[in-house]
């Protein structure tokens, strides 16, 4: 049994990663201090923590590194009613994005992904039940399950996805049009089947959410300070450097958390990490979240409505172009486009947002230290699963930076892969 214990740690980013990691640490009784542009509090604050889908989703161990999908690509971006698009002007900055993307789809790369989200999705909703506990989350969250519907078109992709799951014990219920109507009876009955996650959960804030685990963050003994962060370097082995604009903190450790912006701090300490931006888009249809008791998610258009406090969300698309271009007001419309296809009593929407998805071409997360600066700790790239997976980050990452021991294969989310 060691007797280590870190003095003291300085986490970069106070999104839901940030905050988890943050609030496992200082439980640990670890010195922490939370570092972001932005307060968690604010509510001008909205990054993808508020504006995402709100789903719990334990069961999403597939993702877009499919031979399936590769083929479709090309269709998909020269269509403008399709699930993927692109903004031209940034091709030329993905380019090793898409080479890396390529050679990490196919069926193997596909298998490996799936098998490594699985042991982290598995664990994520009762790392969530555990944080839950301790903060009120009266009308934050619903567990009524969250449900995918499709067309016959892509059944040979819907049969993939499925196996896949079998065959790593994920828990699904296929159901027929008329059992998802029977659940859902507003749904526009243009689909032909679907499958339910009865154990899945969602938010109905998923700010509100944010805000209550920063509080308790900041209840037991966590502190934040609101700045820009120029740079971070590891001085000594056991010393860390957060350079903000005006002042320089050091720490025995520190963690990069910043999603979609952490790429500018592994380029800053000479890891050539290739981390990219997937851009998502949302509405909301004030006080029509009635018309829906879950989250639906309609594959064929990779868009899905999930009720809120703020009324139904309409999410979805992805579209690549960095964090820099303007939203893409096509998106926009895709979005409420699909929802009202779905639920044509739909009217007015309020409310366009878009936010970031840290995303890497072989759609795991980066979760260790940096190659070259132990003392730097990386908890980046959940892509579209960062909501699910915070709370479970929160505790993997705290304890590869407290020095415990884990029984949880974690060489597949170290950075090495890339280098």
């Amino acid at each position: 049994m060691s007797n280590y214990k870190c003095k003291s740690v300085g986490i970069i980013g106070s999104g839901i990663q940030g905050v988890c990691i943050g609030l496992q640490l200082v439980k640990k009784g670890i010195p922490v201090t939370l570092f972001d542009r932005n307060d968690p509090l604010s509510n001008e604050f909205k990054p993808a923590s508020y504006g995402n889908a709100g789903h719990f989703s334990p069961y999403a161990v597939l993702q877009f590194n499919r031979p399936d999908i590769l083929y479709d690509v090309p269709k998909m971006l020269l269509s403008s009613y399709g699930p993927l698009a692109l903004k031209w002007n940034y091709v030329p900055k993905m380019f090793n994005w898409f080479l890396n993307y390529i050679k990490n789809c196919n069926n193997k790369s596909m298998l490996h992904t799936a098998k490594y989200m699985h042991q982290i999705l598995n664990l994520s909703i009762d790392a969530y039940e555990e944080l839950f506990k301790e903060i009120d989350t009266t009308n934050l969250v619903e567990k009524k399950g969250i449900i995918y519907i499709w067309t016959n078109k892509n059944l040979k992709s819907r049969k993939l996805e499925i196996k896949v799951r079998d065959d790593l014990g994920v828990k699904q219920k296929l159901l027929s049009k008329e059992e998802v109507l029977d659940l859902e009876p507003n749904l526009n009955p243009i689909f032909d089947s679907g499958v339910l996650f009865d154990y899945a959960m969602h938010a109905r804030d998923p700010h509100g959410i944010l805000k209550n685990l920063f509080k308790l963050f900041l209840k037991s003994g966590g502190k934040f300070i609101q700045t820009n962060i120029k740079s971070l370097s590891q001085t000594e082995p056991n010393q860390t450097k957060i350079k903000t604009e005006n002042e320089e903190y050091t720490f025995e450790k520190s963690v990069i958390a910043s999603g979609a912006f952490s790429k500018r701090f592994t380029d800053q300490l000479g890891e050539k990490i290739p981390l990219d931006t997937e851009r998502g888009y949302h509405v909301h249809f004030k006080g029509k979240d009635n018309l829906l008791s879950r989250p639906v998610i309609f594959l064929d258009r990779g868009f899905g409505m999930t009720p809120m406090n703020q009324g139904l969300r309409a999410v979805g698309t992805v579209e690549l172009g960095g964090l820099k271009n303007p939203p893409s007001k096509k998106r926009v419309e895709y979005v409420i486009n699909c929802a009202k296809e779905l639920l044509p009593q739909l009217e007015s929407h309020d409310d366009e947002w878009m936010g970031f998805r840290p995303t890497l071409p072989d759609f795991l997360p980066i979760l260790g230290p940096s190659l070259n600066n132990k003392n730097i700790i990386y908890a980046f790239g959940h892509q579209h699963l960062g909501w699910t997976l915070g709370a479970i980050t929160g505790k993997i990452v705290s304890g590869i930076v407290a020095g415990e021991k884990t029984n949880l294969d974690l060489a597949p989310y170290s950075s090495k892969r890339f280098n």
